[in-house]
């Protein structure tokens, strides 16, 4: 199960705590198994996305613009489905692209 949920605009301070910020930056909370999240964060991190564990276990994301928020579903999806789900979704991309 995953599912990401968009907060109020958000950026980190030193010590892990979160301040709002006036800025065009959002950050969301990624909700994946806990293996999962080590995974996304890890991918995430190599990235350059900024996100954070938090000690309740969530992950947050701070999504900065567009090819972020890509970024974090694709780095999501490759977690979370099966190898015949990715096989499906590129199989239907190819046969879009030829049309």
């Amino acid at each position: 199960f995953i599912s990401v949920v968009p907060m109020a605009p958000l950026s980190p301070l030193s010590g892990g705590e979160i301040q709002t910020d006036e800025s065009l930056l959002s950050t969301h909370i990624v909700s994946v198994s806990r293996i999962d999240r080590w995974q996304v964060y890890a991918r995430l991190q190599e990235l350059k996305i900024p996100c954070w564990c938090l000690q309740d276990g969530s992950l947050r994301v701070q999504v900065q613009n567009g090819i972020a928020a890509l970024l974090l579903r694709s780095v999501v999806q490759q977690c979370v489905t099966s190898r015949q789900e990715r096989l499906d979704w590129l199989e239907r991309c190819w046969r879009f692209s030829a049309i």
